[in-house]
């Protein structure tokens, strides 16, 4: 059997390009191997409800890619909102306000660097959004909660922490190969240490879990929109939010995943991963797949 790239951000470094120019994109289509016209990309992504499209955070190349399909998928028409890991659901005031143009930039700085960093990376994003109206959803959860559940597990939030997540029924249950793989990621042997384990598993699983109930929260409010969700790769894949969304609601999605030499690649990439594999960014240097 094989084993899949594992999401583990906080352990699994590697090598990957980190070009800084935007250049012809070349897309494979996982469902047949075959590579196909961007055009023909947004026609398929335009009839989803929901569009993955992971990245590697500090890595200039996937963001122009993001930004190239929310281009191409607004000029289509429909309604269109970008859902962020990089933003907490409580800071959604201050996006409404940076949409509506009611906040400047320098203001809008001081609290975006209390989500996230990478600024000028990201910028040409947020300032599109801005420019065109586009409306920008806060997904993520605040970092305490995953770092406790990572410690002590899920068992130890408690129902303030929890509320506005539907999570019945929440736990750790994964493939018994893939549970290998955590296991070894984490430096774990045999059944040794299985509270850590676990505490690592439910931490992982809750931040996707959270996610995918905060763009579940937007788009039973907004039915008419479409939901381009940037986020880390380990989040974006099948096995990420897309997997808790499924088990909260039906909403048509698909997955884009920037192709990384020797984790996911076109040697080793399926429809089990993603929908379609971006290709070739770049230069090699050492990065984090989050």
């Amino acid at each position: 059997m094989k084993i899949r790239i594992s999401f583990l951000a906080l352990t699994a470094f590697f090598l990957l390009g980190t070009g800084s120019a935007w250049t012809h994109p070349h897309i494979i289509a996982l469902s047949s191997g075959e590579e196909i016209a961007f055009d023909d990309l947004i026609t398929d992504l335009d009839q989803a409800q929901v569009v993955f499209v992971g990245e590697l955070h500090d890595h200039e190349g996937h963001h122009q890619m993001q930004l190239e399909i929310i281009r191409a998928l607004h000029e289509r028409g429909g309604p269109l909102a970008i859902g962020l890991e990089m933003f907490q659901s409580d800071y959604q005031g201050a996006l409404d306000k940076w949409v509506a143009q009611e906040m400047e930039e320098l203001n809008f700085l001081l609290v975006y660097q209390q989500n996230w960093s990478l600024w000028p990376l990201y910028r040409p994003i947020f300032m599109h959004a801005r420019e065109q109206g586009i409306p920008l959803v806060g997904l993520n959860i605040p970092r305490e909660i995953t770092r406790q559940v990572a410690r002590e597990g899920f068992a130890s939030l408690n129902p303030e922490q929890l509320r506005g997540m539907n999570l019945k029924g929440f736990a750790c249950i994964v493939d018994p190969a893939y549970e290998q793989f955590i296991r070894r990621a984490l430096g774990l042997h045999g059944h040794a240490d299985n509270d850590r384990f676990t505490h690592f598993c439910e931490a992982q699983l809750l931040w996707d879990a959270a996610m995918a109930n905060n763009l579940v929260n937007f788009l039973e409010e907004n039915p008419d929109h479409t939901l381009v969700v940037l986020a880390g790769s380990g989040h974006a894949w099948k096995y990420g939010i897309p997997a808790q969304l499924e088990n909260l609601a039906e909403f048509d999605y698909r997955v884009v995943l920037p192709e990384v030499r020797g984790r996911i690649d076109r040697g080793n990439a399926s429809v089990s991963d993603a929908d379609y594999l971006w290709l070739d960014f770049g230069d090699e240097g050492w990065q984090v797949w989050e």
